[in-house]
């Protein structure tokens, strides 16, 4: 069995993986525009993977937000159990990785969308190895008990409880919401990539769904 990964600060591991995602998606967008997806190009799907895409951003999004109202400020404070994180420990990665799939999907093709999720899969593994090493040292057993009734990633809606109230914390939700909308930037870069993959300034051909 593999060592457990020594508990960092939390911040520093959020730091980090912060740092780390954006160069891996400076890199996946790199590497799309020095391909172009001959079937897009030509049409075939194009516009419905695209839509797609444009969905699992604004579920993205979205879902992040709610995710926020629950956790905002509270995670080194409280084992957070509630809403979203009653039926996944890590929503607001869940939901990163939706949006990713969005990102690569609005170059028209499945596989780069596909690629793009599993990244951000990841890259996220790792931080989140961290984080519950950080979680586990500060809250113990309770924290135990929420790992042992609750999945790491996939969620089970038969685990859903909600909260009678919540506390929401303004600059949490927007500071969420804000990171949220970097997802829409992929529109206007990758038809950007698009336009001078189609007009042959950049990329070489390959075959992909």
């Amino acid at each position: 069995m593999s060592p457990v990964p020594p508990a960092l600060s939390l911040d520093v591991v959020q730091r980090r993986r912060k740092w780390f995602a954006g160069l891996v998606l400076l890199a996946l967008i790199v590497l799309t525009a020095s391909v172009r997806s001959v079937a897009a190009l030509d049409g075939e799907w194009h516009e419905g993977v695209e839509a797609l895409g444009l969905a699992a951003i604004i579920v993205a999004i979205v879902g992040r937000a709610w995710c926020s109202l629950y956790i905002g400020g509270r995670k080194k404070a409280e084992i957070v159990d509630r809403g979203p994180y009653s039926m996944t420990r890590n929503p607001l990665y869940v939901f990163s990785f939706i949006g990713a799939f969005g990102v690569g999907a609005q170059t028209g093709s499945v596989t780069i969308g596909a690629i793009f999720a599993v990244a951000t899969f990841l890259v996220f593994l790792r931080t989140v190895g961290r984080e519950e090493a950080w979680l586990a040292e500060h809250f113990g057993a309770p924290y135990a008990a929420y790992c042992a009734r609750t999945p790491r990633f996939l969620p089970n809606p038969a685990r859903w409880r909600d909260a009678e109230e919540l506390t929401i914390r303004p600059a949490f939700f927007v500071r969420t919401l804000r990171d949220g909308l970097v997802f829409l930037a992929a529109i206007p870069v990758m038809e950007g990539i698009e336009h001078l993959q189609s007009s042959g300034l950049i990329g070489f051909p390959i075959s992909l769904f």
